[in-house]
C-alpha cells in the first residue's frame, strides 16, 4: 500500500460514561409531575395514585411500593420531575438504585387486564433465585404506554381488552390489542391471557407475536414465573436471532456486491491466458484498495492496468473500483499513455475524500504481435517479465512518474519494451513486497527478495494461477501470518 501523506485530522471526542446523577432531594409527599399509575399498593398511595391493583401478597406490596419510589427517584434524577415522593430517599441508602430504578436481578412484570379489580389475584411470583417479580398493573392501553419503561421485561396481556378507539380498522380484530400492543413495545416480551380452553385464540396470538398464552382461570404462581422467565428468555432468543440473521444478510449482500466489483477480463480473440490473485487487507472483506483490469482493444492491442489507493478501507475500495471502471471506459476509447493518466487524474481529484488520497498506477499495453508492450507507471513498482532462457527481471523503472493526486500538470512518460516470442508478465501491488521477513520480522521482502522467491518458483515449474497462488501463500509464511495491505496480482502468459 502507498503511505498517505500524514495530515492533522480531527479526532472525535471519546464518549464518556454516564455522568453520576446528584444526589436525589427529598420533596414534599405527594403525586409526581410524571406520576406512574398502577405501579403500588395501597400502601404507596399518597406518593403515586391512578390504576387499581389486583390484591397482592405482602412482598408483592413491598415490592411495588419500592417500585414507585424508585420510579419516581428516577424523574427525580434526571430533572423531569419536580417534586419526589418522600419514601424515595431510602433507595439509595439500602442498595436498590439501578439502572431505569429496576433493582439488580428484579424482573417486572407489567399486567395490562380489563378489570383488574374483578379478576383473579395474581399469586406470588419468585424468580429462580426466589427474588419477588414485582408487579404494575393498567386497565387500559392508555395507563400501559405509561408503565410501559425500560425495566419492563415481560408483558401480560388480556386478550378480552377492548381494541384500542383509533384501530377502527381492526374493530372485528380479535387480536387488535395484541397486535397494538406487538407496535408500541416491539422489543418486550408478551404473555396473552384468554378464557379457558380457548386454545385457538391463544394459538393466533403466538403466531401474530406473543411469546406464549395463558388461560385465564389457570393462573398460580409457579405457572406464571415459568411462563414470565420462558416468555423473556425467548424474546431475548429472538432478537439475537434475528440480529444474527440479519448481519448474515447483510454480508451476504456485501459479499455479492464485492464480487461483482471485481472485474471480468475481456480478451476475447487474444491467444494471452491470464491468471489474477486478490487478497484484501481488511478482515473479513473481499475488495480492497488495490484494483486491476485487462481488455483487448478491436486492434487487436492487449490493455493491462493495475494500481493502489492509499489506504485499504472502504472507501478506498470504492475508489479503486471507481478508478477500474473509468480505466476501462477510456481505454475502450482509445486513449492511452500519458493521456490516459492524465484523465484518471482528473476522476480521482473529483471522487476523492479529501486532498491528500492518492493512487498509484501501472498500465502496459501490448502489441497485436505480442513481442513489444508500452509501460507507464504512475509510482507504481515495475512488472516482473520471465523469459525462457534467461532469469526473470523487472522492466525499466528510470522514467516512473509521480501517483495520480499528488502533482498537478504531472507527465507520465511511456517506455517502449521488448518482450520477444514467449514470456511472462506479472503486475502487482506494494502488497506483495513489504510483508516481513527474517528473525523478528524486521526487514521487508522487498523487490528483490520477491525477484528471487518468483525465480525459484519458475525453476519449480510453476506458473500462471498455481504461481500466483504460490507466490502470495509464500509471502503470507514468511511474514509470520495474515498480510496487514492489501494484495493483488496479475499474469499475462504468451506462448508460440
Amino acid at each position: 500500500m502507498p503511505a498517505p501523506i500524514p495530515r492533522q485530522r480531527a479526532v472525535p471526542a471519546a464518549e464518556s460514561g454516564q455522568a453520576q446523577a446528584e444526589p436525589a432531594i427529598g420533596g414534599p409527599s405527594g403525586h409526581s409531575s410524571g406520576g406512574i399509575t398502577g405501579d403500588s399498593s395501597a400502601a404507596a398511595s399518597t406518593a403515586v395514585s391512578g390504576a387499581t391493583e389486583a390484591p397482592r401478597t405482602q412482598d408483592t406490596v413491598k415490592d411495588d411500593t419500592v417500585a414507585a419510589a424508585d420510579k419516581a427517584g428516577d424523574k427525580a434524577d434526571d430533572g423531569t420531575a419536580g417534586d419526589r415522593p418522600a419514601d424515595a430517599a431510602p433507595r439509595a441508602a439500602h442498595g436498590h438504585a439501578h439502572a431505569h430504578g429496576t433493582p439488580a436481578g428484579h424482573l417486572t412484570l407489567l399486567m395490562i387486564e380489563d378489570d383488574p379489580g374483578g379478576s383473579p389475584a395474581v399469586p406470588e411470583l419468585l424468580d429462580p433465585t426466589g427474588k419477588p417479580i414485582r408487579v404494575r398493573t393498567a386497565r387500559n392501553l392508555t395507563e400501559a404506554e405509561r408503565l410501559l419503561t425500560d425495566d419492563v421485561h415481560c408483558i401480560l396481556l388480556d386478550l378480552a381488552l377492548p381494541a384500542p378507539a383509533r384501530a377502527a380498522d381492526g374493530a372485528d380484530d380479535e387480536l387488535a390489542v395484541l397486535k397494538h400492543v406487538l407496535r408500541i413495545a416491539p422489543h418486550h416480551a408478551v404473555l396473552a391471557l384468554t378464557a379457558s380452553g380457548d386454545t385457538e385464540r391463544g394459538a393466533e396470538a403466538v403466531r401474530v407475536g406473543a411469546q406464549d398464552y395463558l388461560f385465564r382461570d389457570e393462573l398460580d404462581g409457579r405457572l406464571l414465573s415459568r411462563a414470565i422467565r420462558y416468555a423473556v428468555e425467548r424474546k431475548r432468543s429472538d432478537r439475537a436471532e434475528r440480529k444474527l440473521t440479519e448481519s448474515k444478510l447483510r454480508a451476504q449482500e456485501n459479499a455479492r456486491l464485492e464480487r461483482g466489483l471485481l472485474p471480468t477480463p475481456l480478451l476475447e480473440g487474444s491467444p494471452l491466458r491470464f491468471a489474477a490473485r486478490y487478497r484484501p487487507g481488511r478482515s473479513r472483506a473481499l475488495l480492497g484498495g488495490d484494483f486491476y483490469d485487462t481488455v483487448r482493444t478491436p486492434d487487436g492491442t492487449v490493455h493491462a492496468m493495475i494500481g493502489d489507493v492509499c489506504g485499504h478501507g472502504p472507501d478506498e475500495a470504492a475508489l479503486g473500483v471507481e478508478l477500474r471502471i473509468a480505466w476501462r471506459a477510456l481505454t475502450l476509447a482509445g486513449l492511452c499513455g500519458d493521456q490516459l493518466l492524465g484523465t484518471l487524474q482528473q476522476v480521482l481529484e473529483h471522487e476523492r475524500s479529501d486532498d491528500e488520497i492518492f493512487a498509484t498506477l501501472c498500465t502496459v499495453d501490448i502489441a497485436p504481435d505480442g513481442r513489444r508492450a508500452g509501460l507507464c507507471l504512475a509510482g507504481h513498482p515495475s512488472p516482473l517479465l520471465a523469459c525462457p532462457g534467461r532469469p526473470a527481471e523487472l522492466l525499466p523503472y528510470d522514467n516512473n512518474g509521480p501517483a495520480l493526486g499528488l502533482l498537478t500538470g504531472a507527465r507520465w512518460p511511456r517506455m517502449q519494451v521488448e518482450l520477444g516470442a514467449e514470456w511472462s508478465l506479472m503486475l502487482y501491488t506494494d502488497g506483495l513486497i513489504e510483508g516481513r521477513i527474517g528473525e523478528g520480522r524486521r526487514e521487508r521482502l522487498g523487490q528483490d527478495g520477491m525477484v528471487a522467491m518468483v525465480r525459484r518458483q519458475l525453476a519449480e515449474g510453476l506458473r500462471g494461477e498455481e504461481l500466483l497462488r504460490a507466490a502470495v501463500n509464500e509471502v503470507r509464511d514468511l511474514n509470520g501470518g495474515e498480510l496487514t495491505d492489501d494484495v493483488a496480482v496479475l499474469m499475462l502468459d504468451r506462448t508460440p
